[in-house]
């Protein structure tokens, strides 16, 4: 647990909770992370803490994340897994980030946090900084899924602001400039740390790496922290080779896909249009280089579904008994186009993780 926050982009070295490097700019990292070791498991803990030997932070605060089931079905015939990370705490995959990121918080004696969210990220920092005793404040558009504004509201201040994503983000930094911390998931590496907790868990419940992880992607951090997951395990020499990673997006708002399809190093800007997948309506990611680079790194792929496929393909997964918002379904339709770029003959499980319960989209 000797992680350090750094820039890699300038070798500044930042103070604790610095959100930012503030030489350049560029999104921090986490440096001298723990190796991965099998012998370190915690067989006796079935949440992400079964690992805390290869995390970041010691363990204050939990509300149980991890430990998801991992589900067998087929889809066109062909059998697949579904990582079932809408059954964290708060109902989706952003769990695993926030508690190793809240973890961090508490441990620096942080008492006011503020975050800019739209959904889900927001949901889950609001009931863990509540578990853990702090005061939040949550910045999102008046546009926000109602119901994703109300499970806010439950344990925070939620703080509606009229105008784009943009705008929102900018009332929550006028917030952290009066003093409360930036506990932002899409600039944070403890919360890109906690998503690794995934890879070992598929590594775990299959007994061997899967082929192909296919998610979601709107900022990215879910397919960047899977990959750091699986590239610590191919370190350890558990793995002999790293997965096919897939981010699928909305046609409405693609830049991974944009990005991947010119060959250009970072997704392409892009203004979102309206999309069921209100969780990838993101349109500039903030580690967006990063993720890009690991997709292509692992032989994957970012890909596009049109809006009548996520309905479909959502309606589909509901009659398999997996209840998904429709940003998870976005990997079951996106399923033809995964087969269709797989190598011929390539073995090893599929698995979609699905992100988010459907009761948030009621």
């Amino acid at each position: 647990m000797d992680a350090r926050l750094t820039c890699r982009r300038c070798e500044n070295t930042p103070a604790p909770l610095d959100w930012c490097c503030t030489a350049c700019g560029a999104p921090l990292e986490l440096s001298d992370q723990p190796p991965f070791n099998a012998d370190a498991i915690r067989s006796d803990d079935w949440t992400l803490w079964r690992y805390a030997d290869m995390l970041p932070v010691a363990q204050h605060v939990t509300l149980g994340a991890g430990g998801t089931p991992l589900v067998e079905t087929a889809w066109d015939g062909a059998p697949i897994w579904a990582k079932l990370d809408y059954t964290n705490p708060t109902g989706s995959y952003k769990d695993r980030g926030t508690e190793v990121l809240v973890n961090y918080l508490v441990a620096q004696g942080i008492r006011d946090v503020v975050e800019d969210s739209s959904g889900n990220a927001g949901a889950s920092l609001a009931l863990y900084t509540a578990a853990a005793g702090l005061r939040a404040r949550i910045f999102a558009p008046t546009s926000a899924p109602a119901g994703k504004k109300r499970a806010i509201a439950a344990a925070a201040e939620l703080v509606e602001v009229e105008g784009s994503r943009a705008d929102v983000t900018e009332a929550c930094l006028r917030a952290v400039e009066s003093g409360a911390a930036y506990a932002s998931h899409a600039w944070s590496p403890f919360f890109v740390s906690g998503q690794q907790t995934l890879a070992w868990e598929l590594w775990e419940q299959l007994g061997s790496a899967p082929a192909a992880v296919v998610m979601p992607a709107g900022q990215g951090l879910l397919v960047l922290g899977v990959a750091h997951g699986f590239r610590a395990l191919h370190a350890a020499g558990l793995i002999d080779r790293l997965p096919r990673l897939y981010a699928i997006q909305s046609a409405a708002c693609d830049p991974f896909v944009r990005g991947f399809e010119s060959g250009a190093p970072e997704p392409v800007r892009v203004v979102p249009g309206p999309t069921v997948a209100d969780g990838v309506v993101i349109g500039q990611p903030v580690r967006g280089e990063q993720v890009l680079t690991a997709i292509r790194e692992s032989g994957g792929a970012a890909l596009r579904c049109q809006e009548d496929e996520i309905i479909v393909a959502r309606s589909a997964l509901a009659q398999r008994g997996l209840f998904t918002e429709p940003t998870s379904a976005l990997t079951a339709a996106a399923l033809p186009q995964v087969r269709a770029h797989l190598p011929p003959g390539e073995t090893g499980a599929v698995v979609i993780v699905l992100t988010g319960h459907g009761l948030k989209s009621l």
